[in-house]
């Protein structure tokens, strides 16, 4: 059940860092990868800022963080 929660999480993640950083046309499968490597990514910045994302909402704050980086990065590599 945690790696549902996992992907559930990162699905949503991927959705809301696609809304902020205004990334047109993407779908719920590229959603999910952006949202879960920004998962990795949120947690690896949190945990060297020392900072801890508790509960669900923490989590997915975590997450949103992590793949809004990510698309960020994706961006200047292009």
């Amino acid at each position: 059940m945690t790696i549902v929660w996992f992907l559930l999480i990162g699905l949503a993640a991927g959705w809301l860092a696609g809304q902020i950083m205004k990334q047109p046309g993407s779908g719920w499968l590229q959603d999910l990868i952006v949202g879960v490597i920004g998962a990795l990514i949120g947690g690896f910045v949190f945990g060297l800022l020392q900072i801890r994302a508790v509960g669900l909402i923490g989590e997915l704050i975590s997450a949103t963080v992590g793949a809004v980086i990510l698309i960020l990065l994706l961006r200047r590599l292009r």
